[in-house]
């Protein structure tokens, strides 16, 4: 499992096209991020200046150099608006895992653009870095990125007790992890 430095992957679906995001999307990442709904279950505080936009995307640039992670931009095909984000995090080669992670501006949820943009990293991921476990870590109230998890294939595992301390808390989180046997790299479920 190695992400290549000098070449960010571009992944195209259906809809979609995901890619790097840069400086020049920081209105359009502070434009989602702000949003309190957005931010809810993602450990983080709603976004009030560019400057705050400008720290996720560097934090992204940084998690792609060190080779422990990495984020696309959502973007739809007839639009290069960033309207979203979906990637891993906390990769760990030597066990051939990763945790996943994703948001989406409210303005698009329900349209399954979610579950695209995520179908096409876990398959990314499966094949291109040769991952064995893709885990996702979700708050008990998030029932959304749950029913987005499980429409994959992710099986719950358990609850991990005040694993986090973000906004302020303590938060619960639920494990789920998909292994590559049990996602069909054969064709697209979308």
């Amino acid at each position: 499992m190695q992400i290549e430095n000098s070449t960010f992957p571009i992944l195209e679906t259906d809809r979609l096209i995901l890619r790097k995001v840069t400086e020049v999307d920081a209105s359009s990442v502070l434009k989602y991020m702000s949003d309190n709904e957005v931010v809810k279950h993602i450990g983080l505080e709603p976004f009030n200046t560019v400057v705050d936009a400008m720290d996720e995307i560097t934090w992204y640039q940084t998690i792609f150099e060190q080779g422990t992670g990495i984020r696309w931009g959502i973007t739809l095909k007839e639009n290069n608006e960033v309207i979203g984000s979906c990637g891993f995090l906390n990769m760990v080669p030597k066990h051939f895992r990763t945790e996943i992670g994703t948001e989406l501006s409210k303005e698009y949820w329900g349209q399954g653009i979610a579950s695209e943009a995520f179908e096409a990293v876990i398959r990314y991921g499966f094949e291109n870095f040769k991952l064995q476990r893709i885990e996702a870590l979700i708050e008990p109230e998030n029932t959304a990125s749950q029913k987005l998890a499980e429409k994959q294939g992710f099986i719950r595992e358990g609850l991990l007790r005040n694993y986090e301390f973000t906004c302020g808390k303590f938060d619960d989180l639920y494990m789920y992890s998909l292994l590559k046997q049990d996602f069909d790299l054969s064709e697209s479920q979308s």
